[in-house]
């Protein structure tokens, strides 16, 4: 690859760009360097933040699948400047996922923070990793009681950010609960502040 951005601007993709006006901008970030190729500070804090991403593979004949993988927030570490890795828990048991790493290397991980409106797209290779317990038991987060089978590593290649445009502004349940008993409190307060400034104003008998 000439640049970073090339593990997802083939040349195809660039005449396309070229076609629909856009390959300009991109010829200006291929000049700065591309994409990042290392975990930085800034993706590091960001996936600290993440309950849930999406962690996509192919198989050996080219067909894709895409998987949720999820979490205690956080659930995704920072080995090393490229290395993330999470525990695998137990699910349905296709193993898809597994079997098309075993064929096929490459992997996409897209993750995307609801509450500010922003995602990450990460390019790399994964694998699973089922004969090290003691990795598995690292990786699991604490008091998290999900059945851990085995753990994937994923070198990081390539990772952008994508602009906030057409994505919804979500809350998790348990901030909108905590906003809203919040907000019955202080309604409780004021109505009891409201009865007493009508006793207070009432005539007297």
């Amino acid at each position: 690859m000439a640049t970073s951005s090339d593990i997802a601007f083939t040349t195809t993709v660039k005449a396309v760009q070229a076609r629909r006006g856009s390959r300009a901008a991109y010829v200006r970030i291929e000049a700065d360097g591309g994409w990042e190729t290392q975990v930085t500070a800034e993706l590091a804090a960001f996936l600290a933040e993440q309950e849930s991403v999406i962690l996509a593979t192919a198989n050996a004949a080219g067909h894709p699948y895409a998987q949720h993988r999820g979490g205690p927030r956080g659930f995704i570490q920072v080995l090393d400047k490229k290395t993330l890795a999470f525990a695998d828990y137990r699910g349905n048991r296709q193993y898809i996922t597994q079997g098309n790493l075993a064929d096929n290397p490459k992997a996409f991980i897209i993750a995307i923070d609801y509450r500010s409106r922003q995602r990450v797209k990460i390019w790399g290779r994964a694998r699973v990793v089922d004969d090290d317990p003691a990795l598995v038991a690292r990786l699991l987060p604490e008091g998290h009681r999900a059945k851990a089978e085995q753990a994937i590593l994923f070198e990081v290649e390539a990772w952008c950010t994508n602009c906030p445009s057409h994505i919804p502004r979500m809350l998790p349940a348990d901030e909108v609960a905590a906003e809203l008993a919040g907000l019955r409190q202080r309604i409780h307060e004021l109505e009891a502040e409201n009865a007493a400034l009508r006793g207070d104003s009432a005539p007297s008998s």
